[in-house]
Parts: structure tokens; C-alpha cells; sequence
């Protein structure tokens, strides 16, 4: 009687933990407090990037479509003199090149991210050209106005670099001067939309919803201990699992973003979210794919694909094939514990503005 009972009770822990997550030996059973939110909940300030790649309609447009910019104008840089006009540049004996200004969000993109764009629709390796257009008012360049940038900008064009057997000419140097070019400039393919370009503008057609992992740096174990409650530190560090239906998101469909409880990296949203019934968060898929890494879990004789976060490498939970077939066929079963809610009127003050769109069309 007592090796049925064994049996009995082996097979109901075997169908809870096929069923999400898994356990470890020193499994926290208390149900999940209320998250602690470990991100910046201010928005950084915008940054600037000086580019210089051929005639400055193309690379204005261009760059204005990047997600994460916010203002691009036309202007020129680098050259002797103030004030110039389009005539002055155009002569080529003043040195200014044509130039833009970028204005960015740190928090949507990075430096890094908004030059690899660069470097798909310039020449790097053309003295003084770019496209038809030719002069020293053309030539191909980046300006920095600190040191950190410097060091950003030459680490991607070393990388660049690889690329090519020719030597790369575009220079990269501190920003002496900027000037505004003339209003007619400003927008010009918007203003003029068969107008002169010798950029590809329809390289940006497919353009992808980008989330850099750099903005989402990983703290030491050490202070996510100090920052998060034990049960998020058993699971998300210590790969343990919450109970079912006692967790502090299983039955929540608020519309919102599900982001990474260590790095703040967002991870799922609400219009993925479903009730599988399990007692976990279920989603159908990850905000993008890139986002959450897999890994074979071979755990309490069973065979599983654990997900983990990628910038926080933290466990999550597992990901099963029987979801919605008509939405993929997928069942993300994630631990509260692990993830952070952020409710749809609080992700521009929280810093997530620009995925909005992601969670609300309209």
C-alpha cells in the first residue's frame, strides 16, 4: 500500500513540473511578493551623432527612420570659418563637409546599433565621393564630442575595417564646428519626394523592432541579492520555481509590458499573453526572438528546453509545444518571479516609450 502511494505521489510532482518551470531542492514555497523595480524609472536625455556620408538629403532621411532617432537635421561640419552658405561649402576651399545631426534615445538605441546602420549606405572606402556626388564637401565622416564616443566609433570602424582590402577613409574626428544648414535643406525628400537621393532608403523597409541588449546591462549576483525579494533571487539566480496559481502574475492580462526582473530587458507583452490554465504567466511567443535563449534541461528525469533571458541570463521558465495552434503552437510558462510588469500608462515614464505601438496599435 505504502509503494502505491510512492508511486502515486511521484507521478503527480512528475505531471506538475511537466506542466512549467520545475523545481530545485530548495524550492521557495511562500507565494511572490510584489516585484521590486530594479530600472532607471527617468528616461536618459537624448544624445548627438555627427555624420558626414555624401549629399545630405539621403543620410537626413535615412537616419530620421532609424527607430529610437528623434530629429535629424542637415547641416555642415568641420570646416574653417562661420556661417557658411551652400555656395561657400560647395566651392570645396572652406573644408566643410556635408553633414547631419542626429538626435537619439540611448534607451532605444545604441551608438553602436545607429553607426552599423551608417556604414550600410556609405562607401567607406571613397576619398571625397558618395554616389554621383563628388568633392571634398562629400567625403564620408564621424565626429565625436567625447572621448567614450571616440572609442565607440573606432572599435565599429576597426570592425568595419574586416570587411574590406581597401583601407577605409572615413575620418573620424573630435566635432570642431556644426552649422544649420539653409531651411530649403531641411526634410528635402519630404518636401521633394522624387528628389535627388543616392541612398537606398528602401534598405529601412523591413526594419525589425530592435531591442539592444546593451541598454540592459546584467548587475553582479551580489546586488540583485540586495535588490530583489528572495523568491525572485531563488528564481531568477538560483533557477527555482514558484507555486501554480499563488504567483503574481498568473491571472493578470492588464495590457502592459513583461520585462526582465534583473536587467529590466523587455521580454513578453500582454497581446501574447494567454490562460493555459497551468497557474503560470503563458505567452505564445517573446517580444522578439532574440530576447530569451534556450537551454536543455534534463532535471528530474524528464527532457525540457528551459528559457533563460539573454542580457540577464536568468532563468525564466520553460517553453512547451502545446499552445495555441493558431497562434504558433507555442506555451511559454514563465515564473512571476522573474519578470516585472509594466502597465500600459506607465511604460513612457518608465522608459519604454518606444514600444507603445508594440502593446497599443492605435
Amino acid at each position: 500500500m505504502k509503494a502505491t502511494v510512492s508511486a502515486i505521489c511521484l507521478l503527480a510532482i512528475a505531471i506538475l513540473l511537466s506542466a512549467c518551470g520545475g523545481m530545485s531542492e530548495n524550492r521557495t514555497t511562500q507565494a511572490s511578493p510584489s516585484p521590486v523595480n530594479v530600472m532607471n524609472s527617468s528616461p536618459q536625455e537624448l544624445r548627438d551623432l555627427y555624420l558626414a556620408g555624401g549629399c545630405f538629403w539621403g543620410v537626413e532621411a535615412y537616419m530620421s527612420r532609424i527607430q529610437g532617432v528623434h530629429n535629424v537635421t542637415s547641416g555642415y561640419a568641420n570646416g574653417e570659418g562661420e556661417d557658411p552658405t551652400y555656395e561657400d561649402v560647395i566651392r570645396g576651399d572652406r573644408g566643410f563637409a556635408e553633414t547631419v545631426h542626429v538626435s537619439y534615445d540611448p534607451q532605444q538605441v545604441t551608438l553602436q546599433t545607429l553607426l552599423d546602420y551608417f556604414f550600410r549606405v556609405i562607401d567607406p572606402t571613397s576619398v571625397n565621393q558618395q554616389g554621383n556626388d563628388r568633392g571634398i564637401q562629400y567625403r564620408s565622416g564621424v565626429y565625436y564630442t567625447s572621448p567614450e564616443e571616440a572609442a565607440v566609433i573606432e572599435q565599429v570602424v576597426a570592425e568595419e575595417q574586416t570587411r574590406y582590402e581597401q583601407t577605409i577613409v572615413t575620418e573620424v574626428l573630435p566635432l570642431q564646428n556644426y552649422y544649420l544648414a539653409e531651411e530649403y535643406h531641411q526634410d528635402y525628400l519630404e518636401k521633394n519626394p522624387n528628389g535627388y537621393c543616392h541612398i537606398d532608403l528602401s534598405v529601412l523597409d523591413d526594419q525589425e523592432l530592435m531591442i539592444d541588449a546593451a541598454l540592459y546591462p546584467r548587475p553582479t549576483d551580489e546586488q540583485l541579492k540586495e535588490r530583489l525579494t528572495a523568491i525572485q533571487y531563488a528564481v531568477a539566480v538560483n533557477d527555482d520555481t514558484e507555486r501554480a496559481f499563488s504567483n503574481e502574475y498568473w491571472d493578470t492580462y492588464e495590457p502592459g509590458l513583461y520585462v526582465d526582473i534583473a536587467t529590466g530587458e523587455p521580454l513578453f507583452t500582454s497581446a501574447d499573453k494567454y490562460d493555459s490554465g497551468c497557474g503560470w504567466p503563458s505567452f505564445t511567443k517573446p517580444i522578439i526572438p532574440e530576447v530569451v535563449t534556450y537551454h536543455e534541461d534534463n532535471s528530474f528525469g524528464m527532457v525540457r528546453t528551459e528559457v533563460r533571458s539573454r542580457a540577464g541570463d536568468i532563468h525564466l521558465g520553460h517553453v512547451f509545444n502545446d499552445g495555441p495552434e493558431d497562434r504558433g503552437g507555442q506555451r511559454y510558462c514563465i515564473n512571476s518571479a522573474a519578470i516585472l510588469f509594466i502597465p500600459l500608462d506607465r511604460m513612457e515614464k518608465e522608459g519604454y516609450g518606444y514600444l507603445v505601438s508594440v502593446i497599443d496599435p492605435q
